[in-house]
């Protein structure tokens, strides 16, 4: 476990052990999954030891969980936050290996949306966070702090450290999301690719498992983003209840928070918007394929009406009589040719007429 002190001068890395919060500033108390799950007492011991604090069971419990979804909760020393966050440093790992639903093929974009949670416990003079290794918001965070040089002239406030843990839990949320919002743009090019192949009419479509499982990761993204929205709407109004409403800070946390929260907006806004164009996609494919289909048979249908006439003139001369209008004549042949031609003008004149045949020279 990792411990900072956070302060308006200057923010340190502090060695254990530590046994006391300090007077002015706040801590940071850092640690991963495996560091809390190796021994869940020593732990908590070492964070009362520390703040002064002792964590619940069940909120311990849940710290170490990495299915946990986004949760709020609080208690009178201390609130829980737990934040799906995007798992960036296994985006490139092979994410469709198998799994108790079996091989899936997600497509690249769509793999990104692996997500693991990060626990933070927010106290008045305290931010813990355990996270799973190698968290890439974490370790950002972690080195602006540790680089952070108050400016000679005052004029710092760009590199302004934390004023709180509530300010530093809000200004990692807020770069969790952030990172939802990257991934816009591949979405949507992937989302774009297919249904340019769904409406393309020289190759039929073929990748509709991928499709499929899209569609699956896109209604997770959904509901991830629905439950990340309900804990921030949870911390905004436990942070109307215990904190003082005339205070600066607890209004610039509440401003930090309705960010975060309208930034959760923008990304279930755009996971719907996406679910919302497969499906229209897919629609318009199976639009494509019966107007393509009615095509054929129209098709179909007219040939089918041309030689009908013809099939009766040529059943009417086979029939087996010995007496029969033209059989014997030299020129019966040709004007029975020339009849059955007729027909089929007249037919085609007729059809064009009831635009039953499509012209395809005004269409261009």
């Amino acid at each position: 476990m990792d411990i900072f002190l956070i302060n308006s001068q200057q923010v340190t890395q502090l060695q254990q052990p530590f046994d006391a919060v300090p007077g002015q500033g706040f801590l940071w108390l850092d640690a991963t999954h495996e560091e809390v799950g190796a021994d869940l007492g020593a732990w908590r011991d070492a964070v009362a030891r520390i703040t002064g604090i002792q964590i619940y069971d069940p909120h311990l419990t849940d710290a170490v969980n990495p299915a946990h979804p986004s949760y709020f909760d609080s208690t009178q020393d201390y609130a829980m936050v737990v934040f799906r966050k995007l798992a960036l440093d296994t985006a490139g790992a092979p994410e469709a290996a198998p799994s108790a639903e079996g091989k899936r093929r997600i497509p690249p974009a769509l793999s990104k949306l692996t997500t693991r949670p990060v626990t933070f416990l927010l106290m008045e003079n305290a931010l813990i966070t355990v996270h799973a290794p190698n968290s890439r918001t974490i370790e950002t965070m972690r080195t602006r702090l540790l680089e952070y040089r108050r400016r000679e002239n005052g004029n710092g406030h760009s590199g302004r450290p934390p004023s709180s843990p509530g300010d530093l839990m809000l200004r990692m949320l807020n770069a969790m999301v952030d990172q939802y919002l990257d991934l816009r743009q591949p979405l949507t090019g992937q989302i774009d690719r297919w249904q340019r192949a769904l409406l393309d009419p020289r190759s039929p479509f073929q990748d509709w498992i991928a499709l499929l499982d899209a569609r699956i990761e896109l209604r997770k993204l959904d509901h991830l983003c629905e439950g990340q929205r309900d804990a921030m709407q949870e911390l905004r109004d436990y942070i109307v209840d215990t904190q003082d409403e005339n205070n600066r800070s607890t209004d610039l946390m509440l401003v930090r928070i309705n960010d975060v929260m309208e930034h959760i907006t923008r990304v279930l806004n755009h996971a719907q918007r996406l679910e919302a164009t497969i499906e229209s996609a897919v629609q318009i494919h199976f639009s494509a394929m019966a107007h393509r289909t009615s095509e054929i048979m129209r098709t179909l249908t007219v040939i089918t009406a041309l030689f009908m006439p013809l099939t009766l003139v040529t059943g009417i001369f086979g029939m087996n009589f010995a007496q029969m209008p033209l059989l014997e004549d030299r020129l019966g042949f040709w004007i029975t040719m020339g009849m059955m031609a007729v027909i089929v003008v007249v037919l085609l004149l007729l059809f064009r007429r009831k635009r039953y045949l499509e012209d395809r020279g005004r269409d261009g």
